[in-house]
């Protein structure tokens, strides 16, 4: 889920296709794809995004929807797909992969630099969400859905990442993290797959806070708006109960600001 100008986008994996909201005028708009999409990114001065499908990272224009294979990061991994990305704020791009059957643990943690220099940073994961970035730059966080537990990263300028650190462990009536972001102050914000809600917790990986939210499957969660202090919050209607509001978009006033986002470098 990403804030992009004055829209919001955010994906439906299961029913491959990009949805976007006009913040002007609350039109939504859905662009169907041709396989399953786990995320899009803005680029630097580019009027396209990237975007990760099942096969690998394309250059995806929309109106008409023009698609451009780029880069097939796991060629070794059939089973796998995209699942979840951010850009940090040197433009670099960071993306998790998982194994789209929920099978085995076969997920990784992928940089992709400005030249295009890919680099796997981490592995084994059942089902890899996030990323997030700590205001300074200095922490990346992410999670393995699949064994409730949220990581942080000691980073550097150049973006090489110090040993995993387990920061949180989630609770068994908590659900599962899933997608995540940061506020100015430093918190991290993390979606409860199984949950029905979104939580803030501390840099030290304190719970401070949860709203909760009329679905189940809460996904993921992004700031958006001209002082960016709107929260959207996005939900699955898969493995719920088949409530009214599960798979919905939800807004949540957060008492918080998020971070500008960057585009991605290349």
């Amino acid at each position: 889920m990403e804030s992009l100008g004055a829209r919001v986008y955010w994906v439906d994996i299961v029913g491959q296709a990009l949805n976007a909201l006009d913040l002007a005028t609350l039109n939504v708009s859905r662009w169907p794809m041709p396989e399953r999409i786990g995320w899009a990114v803005e680029r630097y001065d580019r009027g396209d995004l990237l975007a990760g499908f099942k096969s690998g990272i394309v250059e995806l224009s929309l109106d008409p929807v023009t698609i451009r294979p780029l880069l097939s990061p796991e060629p070794d991994r059939p089973g796998n797909r995209l699942n979840d990305a951010k850009v940090d704020s040197a433009g670099r791009l960071w993306f998790g992969s998982k194994h789209d059957e929920d099978r085995e643990p076969s997920g990784a943690l992928y940089r992709l630099d400005a030249d295009r220099r890919l680099t796997q940073v981490d592995d084994g994961y059942a089902v890899t969400n996030g990323p997030a970035f700590s205001p300074d730059g200095r922490y990346l966080y992410h999670a393995d859905s699949g064994r409730r537990e949220v990581y942080r990263f000691a980073a550097d300028a150049a973006g090489t990442l110090g040993p995993r650190e387990l920061l949180i462990t989630f609770e068994e009536s908590w659900g599962y993290p899933d997608g995540m972001t940061t506020d100015a102050d430093g918190g991290l914000w993390i979606a409860h797959w199984g949950g029905s809600r979104i939580s803030r917790f501390d840099p030290a990986g304190q719970l401070v806070r949860s709203h909760m939210l009329p679905a189940v499957n809460i996904t993921s969660c992004a700031f958006a708006g001209d002082r960016l202090d709107r929260l959207f919050v996005t939900s699955a209607a898969l493995e719920s109960p088949g409530g009214p509001e599960d798979g919905a978009l939800f807004e949540i006033d957060p008492g918080a600001k998020g971070l500008p986002p960057t585009p991605c470098a290349f």
